[in-house]
């Protein structure tokens, strides 16, 4: 039993490993620093469409293989699977909670729906970028206290809500050093996770 079990891990691990070896660059990202660089506060509706999403009862929702986005802290915000749509159908997008978990929010590349209770962010002035979102997601999630205590976060005070971002010389967010960023934050992670799963 302990060999079979031993066997299976083996297995699985090496899965594991073929996969985080796979997604890693084919070019090591270029090393960049947040040391010295130059922040500004923005409104979030300076830096973003902020676009509604739809209501959807439980009693209304059909079983099926769509990602279903809701006000959660967990698994990406998706509560559930299913076969329903409806104008609030987007990827490569961010979801904000202002109800539920207020102030999460994930990065979803795949096609979802999302509920009333999350807004669908897509930058104004900057294509659509994973690692773009993942950054200024975390600019987002620091204003989580301001909103624990009574002071809802509602779609209003999302739009005036304001975040540090890092600057270009001319005063703009500077998405191309955000997603630069993120992916030589990804890109270390993922090498010291191989090291530790080579020893």
């Amino acid at each position: 039993m302990e060999a079979y079990m031993h066997n299976v891990e083996q297995i699985l691990l090496k899965r594991h490993k073929d996969y985080l070896t796979s997604a890693m660059p084919s070019q090591e990202p270029e090393k960049v620093s947040i040391d010295g660089k130059k922040w500004k506060a923005f409104f979030m509706n300076e830096v973003f469409d902020i676009k509604s999403s739809v209501r959807l009862t439980k009693d209304n929702m059909v079983v099926g293989n769509r990602p279903f986005v809701g006000a959660s802290d967990s698994n990406n915000g998706v509560t559930a699977f299913v076969g329903n749509t409806n104008n609030s159908l987007d990827s490569n997008v961010l979801g904000v909670n202002y109800n539920g978990s207020v102030v999460h929010s994930f990065y979803h590349p795949y096609e979802a729906i999302f509920s009333d209770d999350v807004k669908r962010l897509h930058f104004k002035h900057y294509k659509d970028d994973k690692y773009a979102y993942l950054f200024v997601k975390q600019a987002i999630l620091q204003q989580k206290s301001k909103f624990e205590y009574g002071y809802k976060f509602n779609g209003e005070r999302m739009k005036r809500q304001q975040i540090l971002l890092p600057v270009t010389i001319s005063g703009e967010p500077d998405y191309a050093f955000m997603s630069a960023y993120m992916k030589r934050l990804e890109y270390d992670m993922q090498r010291r996770y191989l090291d530790y799963l080579a020893k």
